[in-house]
C-alpha cells in the first residue's frame, strides 16, 4: 500500500472539500483497507464524464488498496432527492429503477475494479424498517437543521412546497452509511448536507463517523453549464471512440487541467507538469488537448481506438475528407416517400439517428449544419427526390456521417 503522504496527495487531487481532513489522515494511518461509499440513485440510464467524476475518485481509492461500497439507491429513488434543485425530483417506478440500475452498473464497471467493489442495494435495509423504526431514525434529526439545506431554504423563501417525504431523504441515506459501516463517503458539492447527516447519525450510534469528501461539478463542452445531456454539452461513456475524441477536442482550453484532474487517470504530479508547460508556453494547447482526448478515449475504449480516433479526426478536420469507414443505410429502410415520391429529409435524419427529432433536424439544416457530399443544404428546403440521395454521404455537424445506398 502507498505511503500516507502518497495516498493523501492522490485523494486530495481534484476534491472540493474533505470534512474533516484530520479524520481521514487518522483512518489512513491505521493501515487497513477503508470502506469508501458512494450512493447513487439510478435516475438515468446513460452516464457521461460528469457522472464519472466520483467513480474516478473511487477507482483511485481502489488503486490505493481500499474497498469501494457502491450503493444503488433502489429504495431512495422511490423518494426523489431534490439536492441541487428548486423543485421535487420525481420518484421513479420500480421498472425504471431496475432498468437504469443495470445500465449504471455496466457503465460504472468501465471505471471501477469489480474485484474491489462491494455492490449493495439500499432496499436491503431500508425496506425492512417498520414505522416505529422510521420514527426512531427521524428522532436523530431536527426540522430546523434539515431546513437549513440550501435547496430547502430557497424553496421556503420562494414559498414553494416541501413535502414531508423529502425530509426523510437525508435520514435514509445517512442510514445507508450506518448499514455499510462507511469510513469515507463521496458526493458532489450539492450533496454535502446528506454526507454530514450520515456522519452525524454514525456518531449518535456510537460508531466511528465517516469522512465526507465532496467533488466539484464538471463543466460541459460549452465551458459554462455543468455537463448534462439536457444542455447537449456532454461526452457520454458509451459513445464511439471517434465521437468521444472529437467532442474532447472541443473542450475549452481553460478547462483542460480540470478535465485531466477529474476525468483521466493521469497522476497529479504529471498534471502539474502539464499545467506548468502551458503557462510557460513550452507546451502547445493543441498538443495537450490531443493528449487529453487520447486519455479519455483510452479509458473507455483502448489505446488502439484512441489512435484510430485521432487519425479519423485529422482526416475530417485537417484534410477535410470524409472518413472511409462510416455507417451505411439503405434509403428504402430509412425514408418514407411522400405521395409525390419526395423524401422528407428531417424524418430521414431521425431514422438514421442523426437528429433526435424532426424539429431539431430542421434547425440543423437551417443553421447550415447538414451537408450532402460536403455541400451545405439550403435553408428551408427539406424535400428531396430519392435519386438525389442515393449514393451520397449525409453529414450532420462535424462528426456524424452516414452513406445512403
Amino acid at each position: 500500500m502507498a505511503s500516507l503522504e502518497e495516498q493523501l496527495e492522490l485523494i486530495q487531487s481534484g476534491t472540493a472539500e474533505i470534512v474533516p481532513l484530520a479524520d481521514l489522515k487518522k483512518k489512513l494511518a491505521e493501515g487497513r483497507p477503508l470502506r469508501v461509499k458512494l450512493g447513487v440513485d439510478p435516475t438515468a440510464p446513460d452516464l457521461h464524464l460528469g457522472h464519472a467524476v466520483p467513480l474516478r475518485k473511487l477507482r483511485q481509492f481502489q488503486d490505493l488498496g481500499h474497498v469501494v461500497v457502491l450503493i444503488i439507491g433502489d429504495f431512495t429513488a422511490r423518494i426523489g432527492d431534490p439536492s441541487g434543485r428548486n423543485t421535487t425530483r420525481p420518484a421513479l417506478s420500480p421498472e425504471q429503477i431496475s432498468e437504469n440500475a443495470a445500465t449504471f452498473v455496466a457503465q460504472a464497471n468501465k471505471i471501477l475494479n469489480p474485484d474491489r467493489t462491494e455492490l449493495r442495494w439500499n432496499s436491503e435495509w431500508l425496506s425492512t424498517l417498520d414505522f416505529a423504526d422510521v420514527i426512531r431514525l427521524m428522532a436523530n434529526f431536527t426540522v430546523a437543521h434539515t431546513l437549513e439545506r440550501d435547496d430547502f431554504a430557497k424553496r421556503l423563501a420562494e414559498q414553494k412546497p416541501i413535502s414531508l417525504h423529502e425530509i426523510l431523504y437525508p435520514a435514509a441515506v445517512a442510514f445507508d452509511s450506518v448499514s455499510v459501516e462507511a469510513d469515507v463517503e463521496l458526493g458532489g458539492t450539492d450533496q454535502l448536507f446528506n454526507l454530514l447527516a450520515g456522519r452525524e447519525l454514525m456518531e449518535k450510534r456510537g460508531m466511528a463517523p465517516q469522512v465526507c469528501l465532496t467533488l466539484p461539478l464538471l463543466e460541459g463542452l460549452d465551458g459554462v453549464q455543468k455537463m448534462s445531456k439536457s444542455y447537449g454539452n456532454y461526452i457520454g461513456l458509451t459513445e464511439g471512440a471517434d465521437e468521444m475524441f472529437g467532442k474532447a477536442m472541443s473542450i475549452p482550453d481553460e478547462l483542460m487541467i480540470k478535465y485531466f484532474t477529474l476525468a483521466t487517470p493521469v497522476a497529479p504530479a504529471e498534471i502539474r507538469q502539464i499545467e506548468a508547460g502551458l503557462r510557460a508556453d513550452t507546451l502547445h494547447p493543441n498538443a495537450v488537448k490531443r493528449r487529453l482526448a487520447r486519455e479519455i478515449v483510452t479509458l473507455y475504449h483502448d489505446a488502439a481506438a484512441a489512435t484510430a480516433a485521432e487519425a479519423a479526426f485529422d482526416l475530417v478536420f485537417k484534410q477535410h475528407e470524409i472518413p472511409a469507414d462510416i455507417p451505411e443505410a439503405k434509403l428504402k429502410d430509412v425514408a418514407t416517400p411522400a405521395e409525390d415520391g419526395a423524401c422528407y429529409l428531417p424524418a430521414l435524419m431521425v431514422a438514421c439517428k442523426l437528429a433526435s427529432s424532426a424539429s431539431e433536424a430542421r434547425r440543423l439544416i437551417d443553421g447550415g449544419g447538414v451537408r450532402l457530399n460536403g455541400e451545405p443544404l439550403a435553408k428551408g428546403v427539406y424535400q428531396y427526390q430519392p435519386a438525389a440521395l442515393v449514393g451520397v454521404v449525409l453529414q450532420v455537424g462535424k462528426r456524424k456521417f452516414i452513406r445512403l445506398l
